[in-house]
Formats: C-alpha cells, sequence, structure tokens
C-alpha cells in the first residue's frame, strides 16, 4: 500500500500518456498531382489534440466558421508564361512546353508558387525536373503548407473582408441618394486613367504588337491613319494603324469631281507627308518613301511610271466630258520592322486613275504589310586574336569622332587585285580577292599602254584598280574588335613612292601592303594581334606612248604578315637566401 494520493496522480500520468502516443499517427499526405511522372509528396505534420484508438484513422473536427477559399488556383497560375502558345525557356509549369523542351531546361526558374501568405493553411505548387528520366520530366507537387506565424488567418468570420464591395451602380431610384453622399461629379478616374496611359506611353521603347503607329505630324493625330469601311462601305479616314496587324480594306468614296482637287484623300501627298516614329515617343523619323507608281487609264490599261514624284489631282476635258487625273485608287504600305520593335523603313506603291462622272462614288484600297528585317550574325575573324586563313577586318571613318564604318560583306573590307588567267587588267576590273590574315599573298594583271589614252587617264585608272574601291583608313587589331572602339583600331599609313622624270608617265605599278602582327597574352594561349600596317604605292616612269610604240605594263599586289613579336622568355622567381644568424653567445667558452 502507498500514499492515499499516489492512485490518482498515477492516473493523471497515464491519461497524459495516451493524449500523447494518441498524436504519433501518421497525418494525411500533402495531395500530389503530377504532370509527367509520379512521386510521393511530404506529409504535412499537424497536431491533434483529441484522443483516438490507436490504428485507427483521424478525423478532422470541422471548425465552426468555414475556412477561407483561396482566391487564386496555384495549379493553375504559371508567372512565368509570358508568351503565348509557346513554351518559355526554364518555365516548369508553362503548359505549352513538351519533353523535348524539358531536355534543355537547366534548372526551373520559378520553383514554388504560393497562394496568399496570411492564411494559416495554403495551397503551394512546387515544381522540379527529372533529368534521370529519358527524356527528363517535369515533376509536380501540391501541397498544403502551414504558415507558423500565431498572426494567420485561420477562419473566416466576415466574408466581405475578403473581396472588394461592388460599388451601386446610379440608377432613377438612387442618383438623388448617391447625389447627396458625393461632393459631386470629377473626372479623376479619366484623368487618372489619361495620366497612367501617359505615363505607360512614355515607358514604352519599342513597339509591341497591336500598338498604333506614332507619326511626328500633329494634322493626323499623332498616329498612322488610312482609310476603312466602318458601319458601311463609305470611307472614314479614322482608322489607325497598329504594329504587327496587317490590313487589307476596301470603301467606297462620294466626291464632287469639281472639288476632286481640293480633297486630301485622292492625293498622294496625303498618305506620303507623314513621318512615322522609330520607336514610340522619340524623336527618331523614318520618313515614308514612294517606292512606284502604276497609272490606269479610263480603259484599264496600267503604265508604270519611271520617276516616283508626287503627282496632284488636277481638272481635265476630255471631249465635252470633264475628268479628274491622278486620282489615289490605291496605296499599300510595306513596313520593315526589327525584332526589338522599331520600324526601320516605310515605302508606298501607289495605283493611280482617272475619274469621270461616270465611276462617282469613288472605290479605293489601302493594304499595309509589315516585313521583318533580316538580320544575319555577323562572323568574326577570331576571338579575340585572329584565326589563320579568316579575312582581316577593316573599315574607314567618314568624319573625326564617329565610329568605323564597316562593310557588311567581311571577304569585302581589306582586299588586292585579282589575278585571272587572261591577265588582263580591264577584265579583272571590279574582282577583288580577300587579303587572309597570315597569308602572303601575290596578284597581278598585264596592262597595254597605247597612244590613244592619255596619261593621266591610265594613272586614275590604274590607282583604282590597285586600290579598289573604299580602300580602309583602319584595321581592327583583333578579330573580334567592335566598331565604336576607334582608338583601338590600327591606322593604315599610306605612302607613294615615285622617282620623278621629266616628260614622263609616273604610273603606279604596286601596291605592297605590309602587315606586322604579335603574339599577345600569356604563353600559355596566345593571341594574334596586329600593330602595324603600312600600305606602299609604288609608280615608275615610262615614256608617252605613241603610235607603234605601244608596251605592256606589269601591275602586281603584294600583302606581307611580318611576325613582330619579341621572343618569350620564361621568367623565374628569385632563389631563396637564408637569412638566419647565429646567437651571440654560440662559441661561448672558446670565444
Amino acid at each position: 500500500m502507498g500514499p492515499p494520493g499516489l492512485a490518482p496522480l498515477l492516473l493523471v500520468l497515464q491519461g497524459c500518456w495516451a493524449s500523447v502516443s494518441a498524436q504519433d499517427g501518421v497525418t494525411p499526405a500533402a495531395t500530389t498531382k503530377d504532370l509527367n511522372s509520379t512521386e510521393p509528396a511530404p506529409a504535412t505534420l499537424g497536431p491533434s489534440l483529441s484522443p483516438r484508438t490507436p490504428g485507427a484513422p483521424r478525423t478532422p473536427e470541422s471548425p465552426s466558421h468555414p475556412r477561407p477559399t483561396p482566391v487564386t488556383d496555384v495549379a493553375a497560375l504559371c508567372v512565368c508564361d509570358l508568351s503565348p502558345a509557346q513554351c518559355d525557356v526554364n518555365c516548369c509549369c508553362d503548359p505549352d512546353c513538351s519533353s523535348m523542351d524539358f531536355s534543355v531546361f537547366s534548372a526551373c526558374s520559378v520553383p514554388l508558387v504560393m497562394g496568399d501568405s496570411q492564411f494559416c493553411s495554403q495551397k503551394a505548387a512546387i515544381y522540379s525536373l527529372n533529368f534521370t528520366a529519358n527524356p527528363p520530366q517535369r515533376v509536380f507537387k501540391l501541397i498544403d503548407q502551414i504558415n507558423p506565424s500565431i498572426f494567420c488567418i485561420h477562419i473566416t468570420n466576415y466574408k466581405p473582408a475578403l473581396s472588394f464591395i461592388n460599388p451601386e451602380v446610379p440608377d432613377e431610384n438612387n442618383f438623388d441618394r448617391l447625389m447627396k453622399m458625393s461632393a459631386g461629379f470629377t473626372l479623376n478616374a479619366e484623368l487618372d486613367s489619361s495620366f497612367s496611359t501617359k505615363l505607360d506611353a512614355a515607358n514604352t521603347a519599342k513597339y509591341e504588337y497591336g500598338a498604333q503607329l506614332q507619326t511626328s505630324n500633329d494634322s493626323s493625330g499623332s498616329f498612322l491613319r488610312f482609310p476603312s469601311p466602318l458601319m458601311s462601305s463609305l470611307c472614314t479616314d479614322d482608322n489607325p494603324a497598329a504594329f504587327l496587324v496587317n490590313q487589307a480594306v476596301k470603301c467606297t468614296r462620294r466626291i464632287n469631281l469639281e472639288q476632286c482637287e481640293e480633297i486630301e484623300a485622292l492625293s498622294m501627298a496625303h498618305y506620303s507627308s507623314p513621318t512615322i516614329l522609330r520607336v514610340p515617343n522619340s524623336g527618331v523619323e523614318v520618313p515614308i518613301t514612294i517606292q512606284s507608281i502604276v497609272i490606269q487609264s479610263l480603259n484599264k490599261t496600267l503604265t508604270r511610271l519611271e520617276h516616283t514624284d508626287v503627282l496632284w489631282p488636277a481638272l481635265a476635258s476630255a471631249g465635252q466630258e470633264r475628268i479628274c487625273i491622278n486620282v489615289v485608287l490605291e496605296v499599300k504600305y510595306s513596313l520593315t520592322y526589327t525584332d526589338a520593335g522599331e520600324i526601320t523603313k516605310a515605302a508606298l506603291s501607289f495605283l493611280l486613275g482617272t475619274v469621270s462622272s461616270a465611276v462617282i462614288p469613288l472605290q479605293q484600297k489601302f493594304e499595309i504589310h509589315f516585313i521583318q528585317q533580316e538580320t544575319e550574325p555577323v562572323p568574326l575573324s577570331g576571338n579575340p586574336g585572329y584565326v589563320v586563313g579568316l579575312p582581316v577586318a577593316a573599315g574607314f571613318q567618314p568624319q573625326k569622332g564617329s565610329g568605323i564604318i564597316q562593310t557588311a560583306n567581311r571577304f569585302g573590307q581589306l582586299t588586292i587585285l585579282h589575278s585571272s588567267a587572261e591577265q588582263d587588267c580591264l577584265a579583272v576590273e571590279g574582282m577583288r580577292t580577300p587579303v587572309l590574315f597570315g597569308y602572303n599573298m601575290q596578284s597581278g594583271c598585264k596592262l597595254r599602254l597605247s597612244s590613244t589614252i592619255p596619261c593621266r587617264l591610265v594613272v586614275r585608272k590604274v590607282k583604282d584598280l590597285l586600290r579598289g574601291q573604299g580602300f580602309p583608313d583602319y584595321v581592327a587589331p583583333f578579330g573580334n574588335s567592335q566598331a565604336q572602339d576607334v582608338l583601338d583600331w590600327v591606322p593604315v599609313h599610306f605612302t607613294t613612292l615615285s622617282s620623278n622624270v621629266k616628260d614622263f608617265c609616273q604610273l603606279p605599278v604596286a601596291l605592297v601592303i605590309e602587315v606586322k602582327w604579335t603574339k599577345y597574352g600569356s604563353l600559355l594561349n596566345p593571341q594574334a594581334r596586329i600593330v602595324n600596317v603600312t600600305a606602299k604605292l609604288i609608280s615608275s616612269s615610262f615614256p608617252e606612248a605613241s603610235a607603234g610604240n605601244e608596251r605592256t605594263v606589269l601591275i602586281s599586289s603584294v600583302v606581307t604578315f611580318v611576325a613582330a613579336s619579341a621572343p618569350a622568355e620564361a621568367g623565374f622567381r628569385a632563389r631563396p637566401a637564408i637569412n638566419a644568424r647565429l646567437p651571440f653567445n654560440f662559441f661561448f667558452p672558446f670565444v
């Protein structure tokens, strides 16, 4: 027998042990949805203080108030899906992505999507990639995430607080009451919307799909407009042109033949005068150029004009009948754009005709087409150093302070005379051979001097033959040099060597180009760099050719690459010096 208070204490401890052991059961697993694979989701642990029989499933208690319903379905929300009907890179929740797209993904850009973080219990979507599968698959999990904060929302006791209250719509019954509640009419909403529209337009640095094309012509409302039918077949002149929206419309216009010269919609100048802004809200303008003009006569014959001058409508007489010539019947817009959302070119094609009283009302046709500008990557001659066998990059500077101008053809920037089997200089005119890095080259041709051609003309012809069209002023030091880095480019030193002999023709006979290069960088991976370029035009003296005294002169071009690198010497660190001193009493007591 023990103390009298021991039995109640044991009962209390036994009840506590039963309550604790009731919490060690299995908690319900999180809901798992898998789009491409099957993987169990981690369980969400939550305490339960209600006693239950071990092994029996736990039934959750229903709260006295309803739990808040999430406004957003995280399983259907994809914040990185920016392109419609197209797979976005590393966007694992994009429904447009396939297994082939997942194979090039590096990771999920948005691995976790959650709802409102103020709720105590919320849904969370977890995305990951299974690279062990073949092909790689996307794994999707939908779990219940617990908010550890003590200030989270557990139950909803006031439902209107979770959403905005629907405003009361004014009608004939409540209009007076709403008028007394407000201070009167205001245009705040209208002003806010206009202000936000202007702010968005100011922040727009490119045209987007469906955006109106802006112009610098205030008379057209600052937007490019062309006629189109509205409610009927009659033309209205307020149809705005939208970016990347091709249109083709037909409409009729009722005109007074005697006033055709005063109607703007019948004149070419009305459509060709506006200038389109290259990008929205910028000062860079793209003028509209006239590409072609076709004239249609009364008997439907078409004649294309050679010029593109603006023609104006004019009244004329055809026998007893009054007609109006040069009337716009058809307008075709061709707008060229880039991937950056810029308009680079605008062209117009007109079909003009003759209008008589028999064809009134007048039918007009308008088309607008957008053409994408083809941009091909510019090949490099090295990165950064030149690669042997690739062309030398060169260009010229039109004015001081500007960048280097290069031709689009990489093989036509620095060239020499082209050699042919016929060896005729006049036959190879315009044909050039590119200067390839590291290749010593020599080419030539033969020129016959006759008395019918004066010396001055021959000298100018041979100079153009040797130098080519647009001989460069600068050469790129590296194969990937940028055109805007003018100070890094190597200038071409052009000199002329001639022997002045009186009454002789100083004819250029050779162009010698010497390119000095050096190895730049480390010894393990040296890069070829051009440090100096010299072009010498060598002239020789020839007597004036006379009748029966014709001669043949050899014209040649030479390119030489000279290695100017100093011999590389491997450097070694100095040998360590021992700086040690013996203690002052080391030889005691001998010294």
